[in-house]
């Protein structure tokens, strides 16, 4: 039997979800899986959707205070980075999804919840729903966010409820195999799966357990997927 296929998908505004992505890949290839990376497009300038507008509708600074916190200047040099850090990797397609016997989503936390672009490429892969193209496949989840408070865990929550519809199954985190996160300090991480923070202005890097744990849960999606296409209980759609 060939060796399962696992699809890496992300969207990454800032480079660190595409951090993470690598780790996740990492670790299901450690698996003796093939895996691809993939990665789900931009929708529009982020120099345009960065825009402050005030109670009237108004564009301009961000209001006091703000701007030293978020720092959107650097920040703005800081997605340009990581869009030239991620030139090379190919847009996702349905295919991919189609194709693969596993899958590990990542993306940014915004409002608790997955960015536009991640939900947008879902509602157009709808046709995988109805044919049931991925159902019985393995899913794993990572995101980044701006500070331990800002949604990590509601966003790897929220985001299995789409993924529900389409069929998979949900892979995590379990505690046994990730004490890392069972501490009182500022890292990322639960049950629900991978996550770094960022920072408020986006400056943070992965911490190395952050990025062990991304490698750990790959490494748990690949091994799923292997056992579920062993068993013949994944199938694929002609």
């Amino acid at each position: 039997m060939t060796p399962a296929h696992i699809l890496v998908i992300y969207y990454s505004a800032y480079g660190h979800v595409f951090r993470m992505a690598q780790a996740a890949a990492e670790g299901a290839s450690e698996a003796g899986c093939r895996v691809r990376v993939v990665r789900i497009p931009e929708m529009e300038s982020e120099k345009n959707r960065r825009v402050y507008l005030d109670k009237r509708g108004r564009s301009g600074p961000f209001p006091s205070g703000l701007d030293e916190r978020f720092k959107p200047e650097a920040r703005f040099k800081m997605y340009e980075t990581a869009l030239e850090w991620q030139k090379d990797i190919p847009i996702a397609t349905n295919d991919d999804l189609r194709r693969a016997d596993g899958i590990l989503w990542g993306f940014p936390t915004y409002y608790g919840m997955m960015p536009s672009q991640v939900k947008l490429f879902l509602e157009f892969a709808g046709e995988l729903c109805s044919q049931g193209a991925l159902e019985g496949k393995p899913a794993g989840f990572f995101t980044s966010a701006g500070s331990i408070h800002t949604g990590h865990e509601a966003t790897l929550l929220t985001s299995m409820v789409p993924l529900f519809h389409f069929g998979m199954i949900m892979v995590g985190l379990p505690y046994t195999e990730n004490p890392e996160y069972l501490t009182g300090e500022a890292i990322g991480c639960s049950p629900y799966g991978a996550s770094t923070l960022a920072g408020p202005d986006s400056s943070l890097t992965p911490d190395p357990r952050e990025l062990l744990m991304a490698r750990r849960l790959g490494r748990r999606v690949a091994n799923v997927a292997a056992a579920l296409k062993a068993s013949g209980f994944i199938r694929h759609p002609d």
